[in-house]
């Protein structure tokens, strides 16, 4: 044992605690070694929150690089810092019995801010904010980084925040716990928290051996499954992301959990198996989540960084979201409202003939005010695949159809049963319709079944394309943008209304979302 095992640590003072433990436990067992403080970039880099670095292993990668070149022989790091793939050449030489998983809530005065509407809450962890945020959807959530001394300095100098959370163990292993703290056992830690990791290079035998024997097998189990559901989760991005594994009675209990940024969707999942059974636990619990809606979170996570480049006037679907090429960043809502009207029975206590039908709202508007029954339509005529699918599930079967109501009043010019026809619309239809039928001597009822309302709002400078589903979203949207945007339109009837106000208009090949998704990812292939 006369070699000298180098012992790379931060320089922060719950490092080098952290170092000087296993400096302890390696020269009681007979090493000699030496600790060798390196300064990383997470330390030195304090005017931005954590997760805006972009930076992989931001605690670890200076100890990685200094591992590398031969300049220390061991790195010990908090194990939750460390990214869940290690750098070619390095590998986890033991995982020492681990201290205290909660997290902590520091607090200035008293804790009575808790059943308030209001209260400022300091950390720098998007887990911790995300849960927080989650249980106290009011409570404001401000930035804090530094290490442990620093921030509760930073605590105690700004009057306005009530507390601050803090990794218990960290607080406790320096001995700085203030008494005005307590744990927060519901808040579901980060994978490995609490718990010391020492690498090493694959290579190295000497030290690879003197480490074993400071491994903490329970501890080692936990936290490689808690690590594992991180990885599988989290594909390579900074998520709120909490796990915790516990062995009691010879089970392992697994908890995990996913949210968004803001708290406000959360994803829960728990498993228990026998230690020995136990491989499979992190996966399943991973597909779980990813299959309760944590891959469409996990994509909003991602892309959260991404400016906006892709607006839609009509909200998504959870199978339509999904659709979207990587590199069309897609914000969607409602840039109409509907309300429908209830229709006079006057206008169907007789069989009509002739019935025109362009949109599902009018669908659902005789269906509001009439039962199928009532409905006595000789002749139907629709707009739109989707429409003619509606009415031919709930109606009646669908005389014709075509893809825009200019087409639709060209054929009935040619092909109508008698000269007359009634027209279930919008307060805000088109003319292109009624106009060409009563110029070809077709006399046209109109009906309105539903009201159209602009409720458009004002988009990001970021967003340089824009899905327009009809001429009353396009109208919507320019009432409150004036950009010149590229135009991606359902059809020829939003295309033209589209044409007046933007140079770059395109239309779909079929009048569907679908199809519309199909045109915006054909320009950010």
């Amino acid at each position: 044992m006369s070699k000298i095992i180098k012992i790379g640590t931060r320089d922060s003072e719950l490092a080098l605690w952290q170092a000087k433990t296993v400096q302890s436990q390696l020269e009681e067992l007979g090493y000699k070694t030496e600790l060798v403080p390196v300064k990383s970039t997470g330390d030195i880099v304090l005017d931005k929150p954590l997760y805006e670095l972009g930076i992989t292993g931001i605690f670890t990668r200076t100890l990685d690089i200094a591992m590398l070149n031969h300049d220390i022989d061991i790195a010990v790091h908090s194990l939750k810092d460390v990214p869940t793939q290690l750098p070619k050449g390095i590998v986890q030489a033991a995982v020492l019995k681990r201290g205290n998983v909660n997290d902590t809530l520091v607090f200035k005065h008293n804790e009575e801010f808790l059943g308030s509407r209001e209260a400022v809450i300091a950390t720098g962890s998007l887990r911790r904010r995300a849960q927080w945020l989650n249980r106290f959807p009011t409570h404001t959530i401000v930035d804090l980084r530094g290490n442990v001394n620093s921030r509760l300095q930073k605590l105690a100098d700004n009057e306005h925040w009530n507390g601050a959370i803090f990794a218990a163990a960290g607080i406790g292993r320096i001995g700085i716990r203030p008494e005005e703290a307590i744990n927060l056992d519901w808040m579901i830690p980060a994978p490995a928290q609490g718990a010391i990791m020492i690498t090493a290079l694959g290579e190295d035998d000497y030290s690879l051996t003197a480490c074993s024997q400071l491994n903490h097998r329970e501890t080692e189990i936990c936290t490689s499954i808690e690590r594992e559901f991180l990885n599988k989760l989290e594909g390579g991005c900074t998520a709120p992301i909490g796990a915790l594994a516990k062995i009691k009675n010879d089970e392992v209990v697994f908890k995990g959990v996913l949210l968004s940024f803001d708290g406000s969707k959360r994803i829960d999942v728990t498993r228990v198996k026998k230690v020995g059974e136990h491989h499979d636990m992190a996966k399943y619990c991973a597909e779980f989540i990813i299959e309760r809606g944590g891959k469409r979170l996990m994509d909003d996570i991602k892309n959260g960084h991404k400016n906006t480049n892709v607006y839609s006037t009509k909200s998504f679907t959870e199978d339509q979201r999904v659709l979207f090429h990587e590199k069309a960043i897609v914000e969607h809502t409602d840039f109409i409202k509907i309300s429908l009207n209830r229709i006079h029975p006057r206008f169907v206590k007789n069989e009509i003939e002739n019935v025109i039908i362009t949109s599902k709202n009018a669908v659902e508007s005789l269906l509001t005010s009439f039962s199928p029954l009532e409905l006595q339509f000789k002749n139907i005529y629709c707009v739109g695949r989707r429409t003619k699918r509606m009415v031919e599930t709930k109606i009646g079967k669908v005389t014709h159809f075509e893809n825009s109501a200019k087409k639709l009043a060209n054929y009935l010019v040619d092909n109508i049963k008698g000269n007359t026809v009634t027209y279930f619309c919008s307060d805000l239809r088109l003319d292109d319709l009624p106009t060409i039928l009563t110029e070809n001597n077709i006399k046209v009822t109109e009906v309105e079944a539903y009201q159209t309302k602009y409720d458009g709002i004002r988009v990001n400078d970021s967003v340089e394309s824009v899905m327009f589903y009809s001429p009353s979203t396009v109208q919507s949207f320019v009432e409150k943008n004036k950009a010149e945007v590229i135009a991606f339109c359902i059809g020829d009837s939003t295309a033209n209304e589209a044409k007046k106000h933007f140079k770059d208009v395109r239309v779909a090949k079929v009048p569907t979302v679908e199809s519309v998704i199909e045109l915006v990812n054909e320009h950010y292939v």
